[in-house]
């Protein structure tokens, strides 16, 4: 929850601007979710008995791949009797069609389904409309979190970067769509309009396509002809212009920019010597001030080096191979 808001008393409506958060992550994607959402919504923090949160910040709960849905606070009171009350005042949705859905937070004391069926049909009676199941124009959720009843218009987010999973150029060392979808948001958390990123190592365009997809202003470039004629393919597959994309070495890369990510070349069998990791690094220091560096081996010392401070650093695991997606900021 956001600390400098305070609650609404017994049986108020809650402040303009208040929206619960429900979202959820595998145990290996935890810290890269903690990260990711941290960074969109200050002062978050991750518990371990709860996959809700209450902000200020207004977002599409689709931005996020650990999103699920967002509860437009219209009424919050401390028992159900008052919630049921105060709905059936604030919530109106006059010639929409509406339906009522009980909202699942993880909290231990969630209630059972036969309990939480019962109290849609509350909020349903309650609400003076018409009642639709299948295709409503609104969805009205409520819950209990930390100890508030919470009422008002629910919405789902919808997968978006699944569709970019079904790509024509796959590569084995790519990064996960999700985790890329999330590293574009650590990198840029902020409205995508008018902002702009770069990925100087781009690959097939893993980041690109999320990053785009987002709103963001982007550019790509990869050293590898056959990486970046695949990248050029991905994007002109989802509706984007390969021109985009160009080829050669990040260091001769110009321009400035908002955000950037740089996922560090490497394979089974070398990995980029310190020099070479140290020349990458500080082209990425002048092409922005703000990026994500993923790693598979400690790189702290060289990004310091190279003019960086390393803000924060998740993990994402899969089996025994360990990436570090590093939040660098510009040192001074």
């Amino acid at each position: 929850m956001n600390p400098t808001k305070s609650r609404p008393g017994k049986g108020s409506a809650p402040i303009a601007g208040d929206f619960l958060y429900v979202y959820a992550c595998h145990e290996s994607e935890a810290e890269l979710c903690a990260l990711e959402l941290a960074c969109l919504f200050p002062g978050f923090l991750m518990t371990p008995d709860s996959r809700a949160f209450r902000h200020a910040r207004r977002l599409d709960p689709s931005r996020s791949p650990f999103l699920k849905q967002r509860l437009d606070i219209r009424a919050d009171a401390a028992s159900e009797p008052e919630l049921l009350e105060l709905a059936g005042a604030v919530l109106s949705p006059g010639e929409r069609l509406f339906r009522a859905r009980y909202v699942k937070t993880g909290a231990p004391d969630q209630h059972p389904d036969r309990r939480r069926l019962e109290l849609e049909r509350a909020l349903g009676l309650a609400v003076t409309g018409e009642p639709e199941l299948k295709r409503p124009d609104v969805v009205y959720g409520l819950t209990r979190h930390e100890g508030r009843w919470l009422a008002g218009e629910l919405a789902e987010a919808e997968p978006l970067w699944l569709r970019h999973q079904d790509k024509p150029r796959q590569y084995s060392t790519a990064l996960p769509t999700r985790a890329a979808r999330a590293a574009v948001n650590i990198a840029a958390p902020g409205e995508p309009a008018g902002s702009s990123l770069v990925d100087p190592c781009c690959g097939i365009g893993t980041v690109l396509l999320e990053a785009l997809s987002l709103g963001f202003s982007c550019r790509g470039n990869d050293l590898n002809p056959l990486a970046a004629v695949g990248a050029r393919e991905n994007l002109r597959h989802f509706g984007h212009a390969e021109e985009l994309v160009s080829i050669g070495d990040m260091r001769a890369l110009g321009g400035a920019f908002d955000a950037a990510v740089l996922d560090m070349p490497y394979n089974l069998c070398s990995v980029s010597p310190p020099e070479e990791q140290l020349g990458m690094l500080r082209a990425l220091r002048r092409l922005s001030g703000r990026a994500v560096v993923v790693t598979t081996e400690p790189i702290e010392a060289i990004v310091r080096e190279a003019g960086f401070r390393i803000e924060a650093t998740a993990r994402l695991t899969k089996g025994h191979f360990v990436r570090l997606f590093h939040l660098c900021l510009e040192d001074g």
